[in-house]
């Protein structure tokens, strides 16, 4: 069993490295500051192809789709400076422009795929709703046929990159069977008329990310813009935040990762009572914690990212590496506080918005509890 990553993804993880600590890290502090991206850095990814990192070259994306390792790795490199720019890239990347690439057709790629991989147009994934949030079969928002198109109506809420995005996948009820809603997902450009950004959400973590309500008033969407036909939506949802808890794991990983490496630079710095603060037994133990927490997060991600190049069933591993990865980051965020003390509580030090952001990764993408209802019931149904 070989536990190492490939010369490539090595290379990837450095180059990463650097443009994220050279680029990205100098505006963090402003940009959770602002609740606002960085459009210099945004034009920066661009260049990187970053936005494209799961899609073919085919389609302008950067070639990696079966490298699911690799878009891990740039995910938690960027994470490991500034979680709101994980999310915008990995959300974008996860749940739009994968599943257009896995689930839509040659002419939903060429219209919607390419813009998307290419960084012109940004994506958000639209589900949740004010009472549709871990129960999402529960959804309100209505599309009905009229001719050729559809028409939906309702509103979402809690949609990372919605106020800003170009492109949006919705999922909306398309019909009833006996007590069981029936819905489909729809490609809607935000341009269309009827579409209105509503209530930019003031979040206490990943701020500088933009969290957007949704509103369809009578929008209109094509029949061809339905992805992967017409009343599969549940089916297509469940495995979109299969893929997207991954790249959840992977932000965690690299945010847990810089509260790590943040107190072992401050535990060895830090004197009090007449040594280094990284002498004191209480402080290493802390120190130990936190760093086996990460790599067993590490290794649950890379696992499921493995599993899911290789063609398996990722699923339970992605909710496992999503629940372990997001409450390692929360344990090692809460660590680096209490070991830089005071200084842990200022926003001087970067580990104030460590401790903001990793608080937000227990509850997106499917909250801890769910993740331990999805793991379960995964396992239950299996014969060992």
């Amino acid at each position: 069993m070989d536990f190492s990553i490939t010369k490539k993804q090595q290379m990837i993880r450095k180059i990463t490295r650097e443009f994220a600590e050279t680029y990205i890290a100098p505006v963090a502090e402003e940009s959770d500051k602002n609740s606002q991206l960085d459009p210099n850095v945004f034009k920066l990814i661009k260049e990187m192809n970053y936005f494209g990192i799961c899609i073919p070259r085919k389609y302008g994306g950067a070639g990696l789709h079966n490298d699911t390792i690799s878009f891990a790795i740039i995910v938690e490199e960027i994470g490991r400076v500034d979680a709101s720019w994980a999310i915008t890239v990995g959300v974008h990347c996860s749940v739009v422009a994968y599943p257009l690439y896995i689930f839509g057709t040659e002419e939903q790629k060429q219209k919607f795929l390419i813009p998307l991989a290419t960084g012109e147009k940004l994506g958000a994934f639209a589900l949740t709703e004010a009472n549709a949030g871990s129960d999402a079969a529960g959804i309100e928002t209505s599309a009905v046929l009229d001719g050729d198109e559809w028409v939906l109506n309702g509103s979402k809420i809690f949609a990372t990159n919605g106020g800003i995005a170009k492109t949006l996948l919705v999922a909306a009820k398309t019909g009833q069977r006996g007590r069981k809603s029936i819905f489909s997902v729809f490609i809607v450009d935000t341009d269309t008329k009827g579409f209105s950004v509503g209530v930019k959400e003031d979040k206490l973590g990943v701020r500088a990310s933009n969290t957007s309500e949704l509103v369809f008033q009578d929008v209109r969407v094509p029949k061809e813009n339905v992805l992967g036909g017409v009343g599969n939506g549940y089916q297509i949802v469940l495995k979109i935040l299969d893929f997207g808890r991954i790249l959840i794991a992977a932000q965690c990983v690299g945010l847990g990762q810089a509260a790590l490496e943040a107190s072992v630079k401050y535990a060895n710095e830090r004197e009090q009572f007449g040594r280094k603060i990284g002498k004191f037994q209480g402080i290493q133990w802390k120190i130990a914690d936190m760093g086996c927490a990460i790599e067993s997060a590490r290794l649950l991600t890379y696992k499921a990212a493995y599993m899911c190049d290789h063609g398996m069933d990722y699923g339970l591993a992605s909710s496992m590496a999503k629940l372990v990865a997001s409450e390692a980051a929360m344990q090692a965020t809460h660590y680096a506080v209490q070991i830089h003390g005071g200084y842990g509580l200022m926003k001087a030090y970067q580990v104030e918005r460590f401790f903001r952001d990793a608080k937000v990764a227990e509850i997106y993408e499917g909250t801890s509890e769910i993740q331990r209802m999805v793991i379960a019931n995964r396992l239950l149904r299996q014969t060992f």
